[in-house]
């Protein structure tokens, strides 16, 4: 007796998704990935063919985190389309939903990254933990670095998913005791030069990942010697976020915005204001300095995102967001600069009067030395009344 093949529409229907939920969903990863319409069913058929034969797996790992962004990406409703294209790039290794496999799960790790080295996806969520030498975090009886350092030197490419994976998150708030940081940043402290693709927010979007892991394994962002390709490089801005996906900021795409251009602001939550849909800028709304796309993409099936749920944005999508945008429902406080950012940052204020202050007085050592040097005098010869003046003013100031 033969077994029946499915196809991938039955694959999809079995899940309970219908060939247009699909199709909508290979458009939203055209518009991640910068590409018109047209592509959808390119990217259709990459998927469709990846469901059809064995393809580079990929691994997730954790650091120092609350599971946010797995929860994100795994918690989709009915199931979400995001969650069935992951499962079919063979997610062979993912830490918290395999928690009880044990040193099975561990095993499948290590038979994954030696059979594909090169050739696998690693995505990391959490903050790298150095501290106490690395004990800070253990797993499988091993400290989270001893992990990281022996599977991400051998993966084709680095996805970091969520703040805490981009650069710590909230787990390097300060003080931060465990030494959080991260993954990018270990990797480069240790001479790894496997490439980092940033997705910051927290928790992650899962339409985010999934661009980026279909981008790099079913578009050609992988060469046939499993070297990650210029173009993939090139797709990414200074702090390497996806530049389509972090080009803009929330403020460039919210629906509060006109009212911003009014000058309309809720003040207080329970008012009138509020309740007509104002802008939020007031209660400390970071939008404005924020570089993401969650107004267009939003979360759970497009469904909701913060401002559209009545938050201010808290400017998870930034850098060192916790210490520097906190308190949240007031404008930004603190802001992180060189020692600063990981002693709590600097006031604002502080820092105008500091860099004033700095100004003035190299002005003033300025202008002494000048004069000490000669090349200033008293000044330049200047004449008591102007010419036309002089000559048609009359005794007692009169003309």
């Amino acid at each position: 007796m033969t077994q029946e093949v499915l196809t991938f529409d039955d694959q999809l229907a079995d899940r309970g998704v219908s060939r247009r939920d699909f199709l909508k969903f290979c458009g939203t990863v055209a518009a991640m990935l910068g590409m018109s319409e047209l592509a959808v069913p390119q990217i259709a058929a990459a998927v469709e063919a990846a469901a059809a034969k064995k393809l580079a797996p990929a691994v997730w790992l954790d650091g120092g985190l609350c599971t946010g962004c797995t929860e994100s990406t795994a918690q989709g409703e009915n199931p979400d389309v995001a969650t069935i294209v992951l499962d079919i790039l063979s997610m062979n290794y993912m830490e918290t939903i395999m928690y009880a496999m044990g040193d099975s799960a561990e095993e499948a790790l290590t038979q994954t990254v030696e059979a594909n080295a090169g050739k696998f996806i690693m995505v990391y969520e959490g903050a790298v933990m150095t501290g106490f030498d690395g004990n800070a975090l253990r797993v499988a009886g091993k400290t989270g670095l001893d992990q990281i350092m022996e599977v991400a030197p051998k993966a084709a490419a680095i996805v970091a998913v969520g703040s805490c994976a981009v650069d710590g998150g909230w787990v390097r708030a300060h003080p931060n005791p465990g030494g959080a940081m991260g993954i990018g940043e270990y990797l480069k402290s240790q001479n790894i030069a496997t490439p980092v693709i940033n997705l910051p927010t927290c928790p992650v979007n899962p339409v985010w990942l999934v661009a980026m892991v279909i981008d790099v394994l079913l578009l050609g962002g992988i060469d046939d010697q499993g070297k990650v390709t210029q173009g993939l490089v090139d797709k990414l801005d200074a702090f390497g976020r996806p530049k389509l996906i972090f080009g803009q900021t929330i403020h460039d795409n919210c629906p509060r915005r006109g009212h911003f251009e009014n000058g309309e602001f809720v003040y207080e939550f329970g008012s009138k204001e509020e309740a007509l849909g104002y802008c939020l800028y007031a209660m400390g709304c970071k939008g404005p300095q924020t570089y993401t796309n969650c107004p267009i993409v939003r979360w759970n099936n497009k469904a909701s995102w913060c401002v559209n749920s009545g938050s201010p944005c808290i400017g998870c999508g930034g850098f060192n967001w916790v210490d520097e945008n906190a308190p949240f429902l007031s404008r930004m406080r603190r802001v992180g600069i060189g020692s600063g950012a990981h002693e709590g940052g600097y006031n604002p204020a502080t820092l105008g009067a500091v860099a004033g202050a700095v100004v003035a007085g190299a002005l003033v050592v300025h202008g002494v030395g000048m004069y000490a040097a000669g090349r200033i005098g008293e000044g330049p010869p200047t004449e008591e009344m102007k010419d036309y003046d002089r000559k048609h003013m009359k005794k007692g100031g009169d003309k």
